[in-house]
């Protein structure tokens, strides 16, 4: 090989390794520019503001908004809370064999019905009493005076002379189903003023026995949280309305069974009709005949040999009364009305509140063993 070719081919390879070198030197030059460039927020790469739809499903755009939310529940008692109230009674001091008693004081629940200042509230939350205050939601205390009860259906109207906050909505508690949210309202054991309690309607149309010879009929079966204090309190819906005054609970049975979650409410319908009579007679009238009697059970009937097992014994008859203007007598027996026999669900005065003052009815009497009918006119009794 000659010189003159050995030198030629040494030079393309100089030529060679420069380009090479340059070549590096500027591309890395080219990245570092591109990454300083970005870490300082300068762009060096065009990004399409846009992608294009390669799947031809339509641009999706998300949304935040930022929303008040107020539930239902809380709307609600906003509107109801200012018309309930925490009644206090007074019950006075009986004399004893020890003497006399201390003055006891009651508690209970109730709500404005109207802006004349009455008050729906239980019977049994103001029996007996003989002064009555309220305290408003806001902590005021008013006195209130005893309108008139209905011991029947636990319904008693009371009136303040103060002002009213607010007045409650009477809904239809006809229209009430089974699973429906409910709210109740009320002052459980009378500290805990306008305690709110939530759950649902368990059923409708329950019966619970009193022990005073007669069932509280056509209740309201709630698992919303009522305790002592909370009688007379409002049960309400989601739309504000009010559909049951809160009046009783079962916490077990003569088994021994413990049960919660068993409330119990008047239907605000019947309420209302008890109410109405209340406010414009002073008094709610029921039908009556003039006699006393004793219940008659299979206990009973086995134990004394009476000819029936369901029944009222009659034990007196008042003078002038429907019972004996009918010829009703002492000893006899009444086992139905109007050819409907009392049984373990069918009591006397059950049967009895079915009809109203005025009422022809035929009652079915065993008499020296023999079941005759008579017909009597209903008298109207009252309770103030």
């Amino acid at each position: 090989m000659s010189w003159k070719k050995t030198m030629y081919i040494l030079l393309v390879m100089v030529v060679a390794g420069v380009s090479a070198l340059t070549g590096a030197i500027t591309g890395g030059a080219v990245v570092y520019k591109a990454v300083t460039g970005k870490q300082s927020g300068s762009p060096s790469i065009s990004i399409p503001a846009s992608i294009p739809n390669t799947n031809n499903t339509p641009n999706q755009t998300l949304v935040l908004n930022s929303t008040d939310v107020e539930t239902a529940v809380t709307q609600t008692v906003q509107k109801v809370g200012p018309a309930v109230v925490t009644i206090v009674g007074t019950i006075p001091g009986q004399i004893g064999f020890f003497g006399q008693t201390g003055d006891q004081t009651v508690s209970g629940s109730g709500f404005f019905i109207s802006d004349q200042g009455y008050i729906l509230t239980n019977n049994h939350v103001v029996e007996g009493t003989q002064q009555v205050s309220i305290i408003l939601s806001d902590g005021t205390e008013e006195n209130a005076i005893l309108i008139g009860t209905d011991p029947y259906s636990d319904i008693a109207i009371l009136k303040a002379d103060g002002r009213v906050p607010a007045v409650a909505t009477l809904g239809n508690s006809d229209l009430l189903n089974s699973g429906e949210s409910v709210i109740a309202i009320g002052s459980p054991l009378g500290n805990f003023k306008n305690t709110v309690t939530v759950g649902v309607v368990s059923g409708t149309g329950r019966s619970i026995e009193t022990g005073q010879g007669y069932q509280v009929e056509d209740l309201i079966q709630t698992d919303a949280a009522i305790n002592q204090g909370n009688s007379g309190g409002p049960l309400v819906n989601l739309a504000g309305e009010v559909i049951g005054i809160n009046n009783m609970i079962v916490r077990g049975s003569g088994s021994g069974a413990i049960a919660e979650g068993l409330g119990f409410a008047i239907p605000v319908n019947t309420a209302q009709a008890v109410a109405t009579q209340i406010i414009e007679r002073g008094y709610f009238s029921r039908p009556f005949m003039g006699i006393s009697y004793q219940a008659i059970t299979p206990d009973i009937a086995a134990a004394y040999n009476l000819p029936v097992q369901w029944g009222v014994y009659v034990t007196t008859v008042a003078a002038g009364s429907p019972a004996g203007n009918a010829g009703l007598q002492v000893d006899d027996i009444i086992t139905s009305i109007n050819n409907v026999r009392m049984d373990e669900t069918h009591n006397y005065l059950n049967m009895l509140y079915n009809y109203k003052p005025g009422d022809l009815v035929t009652l079915g009497v065993m008499r020296g063993g023999q079941e005759i009918m008579l017909q009597i006119t209903l008298g109207e009794s009252s309770h103030s």
